[in-house]
């Protein structure tokens, strides 16, 4: 039997197909316009998104048994907001996860309603990534598209419904459009009413396990499957990733060094810390989760690398980098604004401390750095309720850096266990299609038999401790620096 895995990102969509044993068989990615019609805002077509995953399923499974496919799932980028007419038409071009656009409404959800009356709504406050910001944005700025909503969905689950037929989303997914009572698992009417919307114009909810439906039988047909393949409800890319990690049930860690960088932490408990200031969401296994997500992470290495130095030789500029925790170059890794745990889209990158010795290595060093501090940020939140993870799984592209995932094991001060498949939100997604189609019986289940670790990065006694004085130097430069951004 064979299970698909769809990871919907930013830049690409990356599909990979599982037998139930857990090995990958094959990848294929496939990219996408992005595009910036304005400072701050990032937006792209879901008509791209479905084009490409469809040529993407046809190229995966061209050489394999399609009557072996059994299943396809879900992991996708998240907040983004995807509008449909009566039509099914798409209105306007989807608002992104790292669109900077709604800071007026933000403040308005945050300080007009209140973080406390949002928080018990929702178990979290607004963000300028979240998704009820954003329809408030068009309902103030674009009346007309506005008007014509007859389907709110998040990215992935255009997918599902062009795919099925099926208006749906999960409960993971759904908890980052501040729509969702995540602690109740329902939409929140007081959010609907505060937006505009009815629970009507929202998806049916499910777990991520759970089937939403079966192929169309018009894209069976287009992509050479059976009419039975089950469409399975899929997560929000991070909890996908959790799943594709074996970072289920409680007291799990996974850290995510892609285009952003979260920290995710699962709990068979629902939890909420004092501030907000990391995200409690429900988990795609069916319990819940405390993350922190920071807006920029890999993607503060790929800007140096491709727009500064003007190289694609990541590993070779990381080659001759020594002297860990003795750097005197400082990083703050905000190119996109900040989520957790400064909630401020205004927030900007800077480097500081150099001098006429600083070197080329030196800046290199001071990025990753600078992310490894950002995710301890998180961490601190974490610590300060009483939950505090000894070990992590790691997964994205920076995490295929053996000097990046050092780092970050001395900085968080924490055991990093590497995998045997290092595919995260698609994998994820795979194993979830295996559950939803019976092959196991839960998700905890199939993640712990499924994904294999092959080595730890451990903590070095000596080098913790430089990067603890460092960490403590590297939290006073934002508050000192806020006024000016």
């Amino acid at each position: 039997m064979f299970f698909i895995g769809v990871d919907l990102g930013t830049s690409a969509v990356k599909l990979l197909l599982m037998d139930e044993n857990g090995k990958i068989h094959k990848i294929v990615s496939k990219e996408y316009p992005l595009y910036f019609p304005h400072p701050g805002w990032s937006e792209q077509k879901p008509e791209d998104w479905f084009e490409q995953s469809m040529a993407g399923l046809k190229e995966l499974t061209a050489e394999c048994d399609k009557s072996q496919i059994k299943g396809i799932s879900f992991g996708g980028q998240m907040h983004g907001l995807v509008a449909l007419d009566k039509d099914d038409e798409v209105i306007r071009p989807a608002i992104l996860w790292n669109d900077g656009r709604t800071g007026k409404q933000v403040e308005y959800l945050n300080d007009t309603i209140g973080k406390e009356k949002l928080s018990k709504y929702t178990a979290n406050i607004a963000f300028a990534g979240f998704t009820a910001p954003k329809i408030l944005w068009m309902k103030e700025n674009e009346p007309d598209n506005f008007a014509k909503i007859t389907k709110v969905m998040l990215p992935k689950d255009y997918l599902a419904y062009k795919l099925s037929g099926s208006f749906c989303t999960e409960y993971s997914d759904a908890s980052g459009t501040l729509l969702l009572d995540v602690e109740h698992k329902c939409w929140s009417k007081e959010m609907t009413e505060i937006c505009g919307i009815t629970e009507e114009q929202l998806p049916k909810l499910y777990e991520s396990w759970e089937p939403v439906g079966c192929l169309k039988p018009e894209v069976a047909e287009e992509l050479g499957l059976p009419a039975g393949v089950k469409v399975i409800a899929g997560a929000g890319d991070n909890a996908a990733a959790a799943v594709g990690t074996a970072t289920v049930g409680d007291g799990g860690c996974n850290i995510s060094l892609g285009t952003s960088g979260t920290l995710f932490i699962s709990s068979e408990k629902f939890g909420v810390d004092e501030n907000n200031a990391l995200h409690s969401f429900a988990h795609a296994d069916g319990n819940y989760h405390l993350m922190g997500c920071m807006l920029s992470a890999a993607s503060c290495n790929k800007w140096w690398m491709d727009e500064i130095l003007k190289t694609t030789d990541y590993a070779g500029e990381q080659s001759g980098i020594t002297g860990l925790g003795e750097n005197h170059v400082y990083y703050l890794p905000y190119l996109m604004g900040e989520r957790s745990p400064h909630n401020d889209p205004d927030a900007r990158a800077a480097f500081i401390g150099m001098s006429m010795d600083t070197s080329r290595e030196d800046m290199t060093l001071a990025v990753l750095e600078g992310v490894a501090f950002g995710l301890r940020d998180s961490l601190e939140v974490a610590r300060s309720i009483g939950v505090n993870p000894q070990r992590t799984k790691i997964c994205g592209g920076g995490a295929k850096s053996p000097l990046w995932r050092k780092i970050i094991a001395n900085v968080m001060n924490m055991k990093v266990d590497i995998i045997e498949s290092e595919e995260g939100p698609g994998y994820g997604a795979a194993i979830l299609a295996a559950v939803g189609c019976g092959v196991y019986s839960s998700v905890e289940e199939a993640a712990k038999k499924l994904v294999k670790v092959v080595k730890t990065e451990e903590p070095e006694e000596e080098l913790v401790q430089k990067y603890e004085e460092k960490y403590q130097k590297f939290r006073r430069f934002y508050p000192v620096l806020k006024g000016m951004f």
